[in-house]
């Protein structure tokens, strides 16, 4: 399964996610952001469940902001699980 994931209160654009059947993460890029910060994220959720990454990522803010790129890719997996 894949998604295309439009961000909103970050500063990256959007987040692309591939999920096998087992809902296991696949391949994760983020278009946008702190380089460095999207990059690492990505490559630390490959191969972990979605489900996991969810409990891990998801109400983490970024300074001041409700949300972070982290947060955003929890809420784009909760919108691929059907949660």
């Amino acid at each position: 399964m894949t998604k295309t994931y439009q961000t909103n209160g970050v500063c990256s654009r959007q987040i692309d996610i591939e999920l096998d059947d087992n809902n296991v993460i696949t391949a994760c890029r983020y278009t946008g952001g702190c380089h460095g910060n999207t990059q690492g994220v990505a490559a630390l959720v490959i191969g972990m469940t979605a489900e996991d990454a969810i409990k891990r990522l998801s109400g983490i803010r970024c300074g001041m902001r409700n949300t972070s790129c982290p947060d955003q890719l929890a809420r784009a997996l909760k919108e691929m699980l059907g949660e």
